[in-house]
C-alpha cells in the first residue's frame, strides 16, 4: 500500500513539474547560418515578463493575449558555424517567482553560391573623393542600425516588396571587375525600373535618402532590432519619421549605386546581423 502511495506521489510530482515548464518552439524548424528565426513560447502559468538571450545577443519578446504565446524574432549569422547552440529564456511569473530555461537548438551550414560580376571601376577603385562619400556613408549608417524599438512594430507575415522574380539569392559570394570579394547580404529582384517597391511589413522610415553603394535607400525599423533595407531605388514616396503600413509604396525601382542594372535589393538586419529575406518571407507569423 504504502509503495502505491509513493508511486503516486512521484507522478503527480513529476506532472506538475512537467506542467510548470515553458513550451519553447522555433520556426523554421532546421535552422541555417544567415536564417531569421521566431521563437515562440508557452507557459501553463501567467508571466510579467519573458527575457532570452541567443548566439549572444539578447531577445526582446512581446506577449500576444489572444493566443497566450510570447513571440521574439531573432536570426543566426552568417558566420556562425553549424554546431548546437544554447537558447537561454528567464521568466517572471505574476507572482514574483523567477524561472530559468535552457533549449538547446542545432544550426546547420547554409549552401551559398559564387559568382562573378562586372560594375564601374569606382565601384572598385575609388577615387579620394568617392571614398569620402563612402566613410560618411558608413557612419550614417551606423547611426541608422543603431535605432530600433524594443517593442515589435511588425504584425502578420513579412510580404514581398515587388512582384518580379528573384535574380540573386542571399549569401551568394561575388567577384566584382576579378579581385574585390564581397558577400551579397541580399535578395535581388529582376524588377523593371519604375515598379512601385512596397514596404514588406509595418514598422518606421529610419533612412529615405542617396548612399554610395547602395543607391537611393529606405530603411525601415520593424522593432525587436529587425531592419529591412530597399536599395537601388530611382524614387522615395517616404521620408524619415514616417509610419508605414505592409504594402505601403516606399518608391520605385531603380538602378542607382553599385547595380549592373534596374533591380531591387531587398536586405534583412537584425542586431547588427544580415539574414536571409527568402526565409522570413515564409516565416508564419501572429498578427
Amino acid at each position: 500500500m504504502w509503495l502505491r502511495v509513493l508511486l503516486l506521489a512521484l507522478v503527480a510530482a513529476n506532472a506538475q513539474g512537467a506542467s510548470s515548464e515553458l513550451v519553447v518552439q522555433s520556426q523554421p524548424v532546421q535552422l541555417v547560418n544567415g536564417s531569421p528565426v521566431l521563437f515562440s513560447v508557452r507557459s501553463p502559468k501567467p508571466l510579467t515578463s519573458l527575457t532570452a538571450s541567443w548566439l549572444g545577443k539578447d531577445l526582446r519578446f512581446t506577449f500576444d493575449s489572444k493566443d497566450k504565446t510570447w513571440y521574439a524574432l531573432g536570426g543566426v549569422a552568417l558566420k556562425t558555424k553549424p554546431g548546437i547552440y544554447t537558447l537561454k529564456l528567464a521568466d517572471t511569473s505574476k507572482q514574483g517567482t523567477e524561472t530559468a530555461v535552457e533549449k538547446r537548438i542545432s544550426v546547420k551550414a547554409g549552401k551559398y553560391r559564387k559568382i562573378a560580376i562586372k560594375v564601374a571601376k569606382k565601384f572598385t577603385e575609388p577615387d579620394a573623393e568617392q571614398s569620402r562619400k563612402i566613410a560618411e556613408d558608413k557612419s550614417t549608417k551606423q547611426v541608422v542600425f543603431s535605432k530600433s524599438a524594443s517593442d515589435r512594430e511588425w504584425s502578420g507575415n513579412f510580404v514581398a516588396p515587388v512582384e518580379a522574380v528573384v535574380s540573386d539569392a542571399f549569401g551568394t559570394q561575388r567577384t566584382f571587375n576579378g579581385h574585390v570579394q564581397s558577400t551579397h547580404q541580399g535578395l535581388d529582384f529582376a524588377a523593371g525600373a519604375g515598379t512601385p517597391v512596397e514596404a514588406v511589413n509595418s514598422g518606421t522610415v529610419l533612412l529615405a535618402g542617396p548612399l554610395y553603394f547602395e543607391g537611393n535607400c529606405v530603411v525601415i525599423d520593424h522593432g525587436q532590432g529587425l531592419q529591412t533595407l530597399y536599395m537601388h531605388m530611382s524614387e522615395f514616396a517616404v521620408k524619415e519619421g514616417e509610419h508605414v503600413s505592409r504594402g505601403q509604396k516606399l518608391g520605385l525601382v531603380g538602378g542607382t549605386g553599385r547595380a549592373t542594372g534596374p533591380h531591387l535589393h531587398l536586405g534583412v538586419r537584425w542586431r547588427g546581423e544580415y539574414l536571409d529575406p527568402a526565409t522570413l518571407l515564409k516565416l508564419k507569423l501572429p498578427k
